[in-house]
């Protein structure tokens, strides 16, 4: 099919070869060899009259026209997708296929088990992919390569829905054999200890609690980053270090480790952990499934473990 004298199966290709910026690559996404690739790169640069991708050194990078045309090719065959390509109905019992999700690793250690319970005894053929929250995740729910994103509210695409998970609010967590554990935390103790401090994976990454303390002047001495909420929790181990982290997450570690939990020495808002999907999938069968199933497993998860 042909519009404007442009062959749409062409944008297909166009998408998978701006995505991967390599000929082999693009054509293993796409079931096809490097050749028919290759000459489809061909046609697409005598249509725009542009290189669309060119050789750097070992690599290959876009060109500015092309960089232009990336997100205008991804919205239109996103468009194609949910109007025209999305199975009207969705019977999770008989479904064979994979959700990729995007969550950081706090959420896949409290609800994503819970989801991952649920969705067994409603669709055990349903295969899960969860990917990791670095390099603006927003841009992969823009572009449609993840079905959902998890990240608190506010973090997320201004473009796209949202739906509140939970509320979540934070604990201060030190090693059960420190000083600290066997008293109240003082906002004096808090400044002066060092601590454990986790930074997302990438140039503009920001956690919720580390957005608050810059921005109401809480000063701290950070002695340790890591890329973790987990490991965040681990590392003050045998020190006189603090992490702040998520309540549900250090109450699930405290099974498991010997930590103490102190209340902050000042108030910090609660978080609110929200969901968003692609605007055009709304009304997808299988998302608003998705969606249900996230709502259903954190009712689950708190129902294990009640709210004070």
């Amino acid at each position: 099919m042909r519009f404007h004298k442009l062959d749409l199966n062409l944008l297909v290709a166009l998408d998978a070869l701006l995505v991967e910026c390599s000929i082999s690559r693009a054509a293993e996404r796409l079931h096809m060899s490097a050749s028919a690739m290759s000459s489809a790169l061909s046609r697409l640069r005598d249509y725009f009259d542009d290189e669309l991708l060119v050789q750097v050194g070992r690599k290959m990078e876009i060109t500015p026209r092309a960089e232009v045309l990336r997100d205008a090719v991804r919205d239109v065959l996103m468009r194609i997708d949910a109007g025209i390509a999305a199975q009207p109905q969705f019977d999770p019992a008989q479904a064979d296929r994979e959700f990729r999700v995007s969550v950081s690793d706090y959420s896949q250690a409290t609800v994503v088990p819970h989801v991952l319970a649920l969705a067994w005894r409603q669709a055990p053929m349903l295969r899960f992919n969860f990917v990791p929250q670095v390099d603006n995740p927003q841009r992969a729910l823009e572009r449609g390569e993840v079905d959902l994103l998890v990240i608190p509210e506010g973090m997320g695409s201004e473009h796209h829905p949202t739906e509140t998970l939970f509320n979540e609010c934070f604990k201060c967590v030190v090693w059960s054999g420190s000083a600290m554990a066997r008293r109240p935390l003082s906002f004096e103790d808090y400044t002066g200890a060092g601590h454990v401090v986790m930074q997302p994976i990438g140039p503009t990454g920001y956690t919720f609690e580390s957005w608050f303390m810059q921005r109401y002047g809480v000063n701290r001495r950070v002695d340790v980053h890591t890329y973790s909420f987990v490991a965040a929790v681990q590392l003050v181990l045998g020190t006189e270090r603090i992490a702040t982290v998520h309540r549900r997450l250090a109450l699930q570690m405290q099974r498991m480790l010997p930590i103490a939990l102190l209340e902050p020495p000042f108030p910090l808002p609660e978080m609110q952990q929200s969901m968003q999907w692609h605007k055009y999938r709304s009304l997808d069968p299988a998302i608003v499934w998705l969606r249900n199933l996230f709502h259903d497993a954190a009712r689950a998860m708190d129902a294990q473990a009640p709210l004070p």
